[in-house]
Order: structure tokens, then C-alpha cells, then sequence
């Protein structure tokens, strides 16, 4: 019973914010792209999206009026420098003491967002509330949504007037059924939605086949130039770069470097990257029965990855599937080779195999690590492989993705119809 009155309750409400629109679109003045908001789940923290989205920022900030949007603050200082000219602005602010209405908002659940979502429990019902309250308050603009439950919320609530964009920064097939369910239904309402893999391209064409945005296209994350040398390839250091999670499969590399160990007990490897410390405790803990306490060290996080990298020879890639691979072209703008896992989609599409690096078909530690010592064993096939990957990281470099960019908005503020205003019953 309660969930029938829930339903109808959202029915009213979807059919008045219908009505509302179409008030709005009437009055409304011919769509923009002069300012850019984009949607994080938290500026300050680290990672490659708010790496990549920061970038983003910062090119974009050239030519429009810039705003990152950051769902929560956690930490005093930003981990990542803030672009020249990119505002930030906080929806929750955790860093300093809330009222007690807002406490009592931020203890109850999130009704917006999918249980799926895999960033479900930083949202609350207090996010729910000042997102909306933020998106109904535009007049115009660009808003981006960089994961599913801002692209979810931005379908329902941006205003006829906003331009709507949303990304995909992991993969469609990584998300749980309930949520790919309502992506299929509302993501038809966003003016555009951009993955970053053709692989990923073609799952969401096929998922949206009858309910698609006016614009689906892959735009690839951009490299920007990172602080360190080109790499010299002769430093006995292979380098790993990522959160601690299941997905990178550092677990695997672990196995994988008691091979390379065997045959290259002077060469080391090197983990840059944090986690809970459940995880790196139990990792660690790996690398310790493992015998390798002196062969591969947890360095932790750093802003500078650029220099650690100018210090390695081999970049190891041991995920079990990644989103696009933005460390990968990091790697390669330092002239270090990859050696990969072939794991669905990012790296393949990055990285030709023997040409700018290695992709491992199989899924073994073994493989992956035969891989490494072949690399570690051919100083001149080494040497090739890095010339090589430093050409493959210009394709991606900031003015060549920023310009599909400012194509993109340039389209997209073009004279055009607002979109349908009717949200419907099934929203």
C-alpha cells in the first residue's frame, strides 16, 4: 500500500515538474554553452576521473565560464591542483559542522540514486535535495555528469534550458541490472552522452537502440603534460598506478613478480596508489608471504606521478577490466612501454601489441609476467616499444581532445528545439 501511494506521489510530482518545463522553455532564450558545470562526486579527492575532469576543466575554462560541482568535500586542501579560472563549489560540505535539519537529511538514504550506484552511501537524502535544488536553480549553461546517478538526476531535473551531457567513466556492463535499467529509460532525455571506449560505444548504442540521446559518441580521456623527464628506460623499476581494489588485480601482479623476481632479482616494482587500509594491509600481507618485502613496495599516493614514472622502465597493467586506462597513456607520455593484461575494454584500444607495448591474453600471473621479463630481457625491443608509445600518447594529448570538446558544445547550443518537456509516469 505504502509503495502504490509512493508511486502515485512521484507520478504527481513528475507531471507538475512536466508542467513546469514547458512554462520554463516557453520564456526560456536560445540554449548556450557559455558556462560549463560539471558534476564530481568530490573535487578534493583523488583519482583518475577527478584527474580527467579536472583537466577537462582547465581547457574549457579558455573560452567559457568554468564550475566544477563537487557532491561532498571530505578534505581541507584539493589532492589534485584546481585549474587557472575553475570554480569549485561544495553541495555538502563534511569538512564543517552542519545544522540539525541537514544532520537529520544526511542520515536518511538517498531516493535518487540507485542502490547500484556504486558511490550509493556518499549520497544521502540531503545530497538528493541540494543537487535538485542546485540544477532547478540554472538558467542556462552546460551541466556534465561524470557517473550514472548525477546522468540519472540530471535527466529528471535540469531544467529545459540547461544542456544536459552525460559520461561514462567505468563501463555500462559494470553496472548492476536495476541500474541499467534505468539507464535505458532515461537516458534518451540528455542531449548527449559520451563514453570513453569504442567498446563501450557499442553497448550503449545497443542498450539505447530505442531510447537514445540526441549525440552518442566516444570522446577519450585526454593526457596533459606531466611533470618528470622522458624516461631514459635504463632504471631497474617497474611501476603500478592505482586505487587498492579487486578490479586492478594487484593481487595478481604480487604472483606475478614472484617469476620475475626468479629471474630478475634485481629489478623491482613499485605500487603507487591507496586503499583502505583493510586493503593494503592485506595486500601487503601478500607481498610478505610471498617472500618479495624487498622487491615490491606500496608507495602510496602522490600528485606527481609524472616524475615516478620518468623513473621507471615497464608500466604493469593487472586489472581485471578498466574503464579507458588513463594511467596507460600517462605511462606512455613518458616513453614507457606497457605491459597489459588484455582485459575488456581500455587497454586494447590504447595500446597496439608489439608496437607500443604488450597486451596479455591470457589471464594467467604467469603470462603477465613473461610479458614483463621479455620487456626487461630485449634492452632494443624496450627501447621501440617506449619511441613508439610516446607517438601513441600525442593522439590523446589535451588540444586534440579539447577540440571534440568545443565541437561538441558548439553543436550543441546550435538553434534547436528544447527537448520533451513530459517526464512521464516511468521516470
Amino acid at each position: 500500500m505504502l509503495t502504490r501511494a509512493r508511486q502515485a506521489v512521484a507520478r504527481t510530482g513528475f507531471g507538475l515538474l512536466g508542467l513546469l518545463n514547458r512554462r520554463r522553455a516557453r520564456k526560456a532564450p536560445p540554449r548556450s554553452a557559455r558556462t560549463v558545470r560539471i558534476l564530481l562526486l568530490h573535487a578534493y579527492g583523488m583519482g583518475g576521473t577527478i584527474r580527467t575532469v579536472l583537466n577537462l576543466a582547465g581547457y574549457l575554462a579558455r573560452n567559457h565560464e568554468v564550475e566544477i560541482v563537487s557532491l561532498v568535500r571530505t578534505n581541507e586542501e584539493p589532492f589534485f591542483d584546481i585549474p587557472p579560472g575553475v570554480k569549485v563549489t561544495f553541495l555538502d560540505d563534511r569538512t564543517v559542522p552542519r545544522g540539525r535539519f541537514a544532520e537529520f537529511l544526511a542520515k536518511r538514504p538517498s531516493r535518487l540514486v540507485p542502490q547500484e550506484e556504486k558511490a550509493y552511501l556518499t549520497n544521502s537524502l540531503l545530497t538528493d535535495l541540494r543537487l535538485v535544488r542546485y540544477l532547478r536553480s540554472l538558467r542556462g549553461g552546460v551541466v556534465i555528469g561524470t557517473r550514472p546517478g548525477f546522468n540519472l538526476i540530471m535527466s529528471l531535473f535540469a531544467p529545459p534550458e540547461v544542456i544536459t551531457i552525460g559520461q561514462e567513466h567505468v563501463t555500462f556492463e559494470s553496472h548492476g541490472p536495476e541500474l541499467q535499467t534505468k539507464i535505458k529509460r532515461r537516458y534518451g532525455r540528455l542531449d548527449a552522452f559520451a563514453t570513453l571506449t569504442e567498446a563501450d560505444l557499442k553497448a550503449y548504442s545497443k542498450a539505447l537502440k530505442s531510447n537514445r540521446p540526441k549525440h552518442l559518441l566516444r570522446v577519450p580521456n585526454a593526457i596533459t603534460e606531466l611533470a618528470g623527464d622522458i624516461s631514459t628506460l635504463e632504471e631497474k623499476v617497474v611501476i603500478a598506478i592505482g586505487r587498492i581494489v579487486w578490479v586492478k588485480g594487484f593481487d595478481r601482479l604480487v604472483n606475478a613478480w614472484k617469476t620475475v623476481a626468479e629471474s630478475h632479482p634485481d629489478w623491482v616494482l613499485r605500487i603507487y596508489g591507496g586503499g583502505t587500509p583493510e586493503r593494503e594491509a592485506k595486500l601487503q600481507n601478500r607481498i610478505d608471504e610471498a617472500g618479495l618485502s624487498d622487491k615490491v613496495f606500496l608507495m602510496g599516493s602522490t600528485p606527481e606521478i609524472g616524475i615516478e614514472l620518468s623513473k621507471s622502465s615497464i608500466y604493469a597493467v593487472s586489472s581485471r577490466y578498466e574503464g579507458f586506462g588513463m594511467t596507460i597513456l600517462e605511462a606512455m607520455s613518458k616513453g614507457v612501454p606497457v605491459v597489459s593484461f588484455n582485459c575488456p575494454h581500455g587497454p586494447k584500444e590504447i595500446i597496439t601489441d608489439g608496437y607500443d607495448g604488450l597486451l596479455i591474453r591470457s589471464k594467467k600471473a604467469v603470462a603477465l609476467a613473461d610479458g614483463i621479463c621479455r620487456v626487461i630481457e630485449d634492452d632494443e625491443f624496450r627501447r621501440t616499444l617506449g619511441a613508439n608509445a610516446l607517438r601513441t600518447a600525442a593522439n590523446y594529448d589535451q588540444e586534440v581532445i579539447g577540440a571534440r570538446w568545443e565541437a561538441l558544445l558548439s553543436e550543441l547550443e546550435s538553434p534547436q528545439e528544447y527537448p520533451d518537456c513530459s517526464l512521464g509516469t516511468s521516470s
